[in-house]
């Protein structure tokens, strides 16, 4: 156990912790337990923005709301890309549990029949069970229910859905030319993304360029129509995956240039967001989130983001691909400008989130989430003590403290081939965030113990069905044959 707490009293605090999260929300805002919202932008890289030393992008509301709350230094994704991340984010487990990854075709194709299968439990159901109104807002990847109704945001525990099915680059039309994913010069007829209101089409192609004014927008009429509350609003932007966009209001603002402008009106987003929590008196009672699926698609050149010190991005093991943003403001019980160096991960805002509902964490599978009040509310350390980083259905590193051992490296989308390491490369990552040096022959101890853990895990793990890998046929094959 870290710093001063005993194993005791670390015990007695999360026992305390579980019986009186809903109270906290209680005492704070009314007779309702806790609204939580996660924000979650897309492909955005742990360096993107200004309160994590962006020298050039300008994000002053979620800088305010990193002052006036917690912010994560060592905070993850659960997933390298798309598809598995948003998967172990919204169940609290590893994607391999659910069939939600595959090495072959890393994220659903627009052409998918499968999906996050209808026995795995969201923090939209668990939270729909404990009273809560719903609504998922963005971007989904978790099925296309253009194919199969059965995949819906609606078919798992959400209220109300608006949004686009899966990644802005899935429908190029024929005249997108090469590479046009990281051009800078987009033109709206090179995209034919679909937008939905729950199950129904009301504009295709989107116009991409209002995408996250209308979300934000969307957002905000959720909040004042469930005031009342509770509430759980899951914000998921479709930027800033490539293809970019942004609204005449922020085009042209940045000094970063186009990447720079969409994460700019993400900010501006956020800060619609708290705002109208403040207007409508629910500060005290909301526990926001904001954080990022994957880290910076590098391979996009001027349109892919960055990681900062850290080593590659999007798509790999390293750093760069799943340590992300990591913000937390609750006024009054998140105490604020604190930054926390505490080890914590998406699927942590599951458990967290149910036990903050009061809500019971499902006892008929393994939660690989922890409950993260201890470090939110000043309490105590992170109830997590080991990450492990996947890609696609194959462990590839470990981190417990400081140190992560990598059994297998590859770059994030080159042609090489996965390369594998005995014994491991071991990082320090408190002295080396950029995974430069390796300390493997000092610390034969440390490997030792990363990899009994490994072990530990992995007898854990019975791998579900793929669900990534099959496609539709027929008419809906046709539709999504540039896919």
């Amino acid at each position: 156990m870290k710093g001063i707490f005993t194993i005791l009293e670390a015990a007695l605090i999360a026992a305390g912790l579980a019986g009186a999260h809903a109270a906290q929300g209680r005492e704070a805002g009314g007779t309702n337990p806790p609204n939580v919202i996660i924000i979650l932008a897309d492909d955005l890289g742990w360096g993107d923005l200004g309160c994590y030393g962006h020298p050039s992008i300008h994000t002053p509301n979620l800088d305010r709301m990193a002052a006036q709350g917690m912010r994560f230094t060592d905070f993850y994704s659960a997933g390298e890309v798309c598809t598995p991340s948003r998967a172990a984010l919204l169940t609290g487990r590893y994607p391999i549990r659910s069939g939600m990854c595959d090495d072959k075709y890393r994220v659903l194709r627009a052409n998918a029949a499968g999906g996050l299968p209808a026995q795995e439990v969201t923090i939209a159901q668990a939270l729909k069970r404990s009273g809560y109104a719903t609504a998922c807002i963005g971007k989904w990847h978790l099925g296309n229910y253009v194919n199969d109704p059965a995949h819906s945001p609606r078919r798992h525990g959400f209220d109300y859905y608006f949004g686009l099915p899966h990644s802005n680059d899935m429908n190029p039309t024929p005249a997108a030319p090469r590479n046009a994913t990281q051009r800078l010069d987009q033109r709206a007829e090179w995209w034919a993304a679909p937008l939905f209101r729950n199950e129904q089409l009301i504009e295709e192609p989107a116009d991409q360029t209002t995408l996250t004014r209308r979300y934000t927008g969307e957002a905000v009429k959720f909040i004042h129509e469930h005031r009342g509350g509770p509430f759980f609003l899951y914000l998921a932007h479709t930027f800033p995956h490539v293809p970019l966009f942004a609204s005449d209001k922020f085009k042209g603002q940045s000094r970063r240039g186009l990447y720079g402008d969409v994460v700019e009106e993400i900010d501006w987003s956020t800060g619609e967001v708290l705002e109208a929590l403040r207007r409508e008196g629910l500060d005290g009672n909301t526990l926001v989130f904001f954080t990022s699926d994957n880290g910076p698609w590098l391979t996009q050149n001027e349109a892919g983001g960055s990681a900062g010190p850290l080593r590659e991005g999007k798509g790999s093991t390293w750093e760069g691909g799943m340590r992300e943003p990591g913000i937390a403001r609750w006024p009054g019980r998140v105490p604020a400008g604190v930054v926390t160096h505490e080890l914590a991960c998406t699927m942590d805002l599951f458990t967290t989130s149910l036990k903050l509902a009061g809500a019971k964490v499902p006892e008929d599978r393994i939660i690989d989430g922890v409950d993260l009040a201890p470090v939110l509310f000043g309490l105590g350390p992170s109830q997590r003590e080991v990450f492990f980083y996947y890609r696609g259905t194959r462990l590839y590193a470990a981190r417990k403290g400081p140190y992560k051992a990598h059994w297998i490296t590859r770059s994030a989308y080159g042609p090489d081939s996965p390369v594998v390491h005995d014994p491991p490369l071991l990082f320090n990552l408190g002295h080396d965030a950029g995974e430069r040096f390796d300390v493997a022959a000092l610390h034969p101890d440390v490997v030792a113990d990363l990899a009994a853990e490994v072990q530990r895990h992995l007898a854990t793990v019975k791998p579900a069905k793929n669900q990534l890998e099959e496609t539709v046929r027929g008419e809906a094959a046709r539709k999504y044959s540039r896919d």
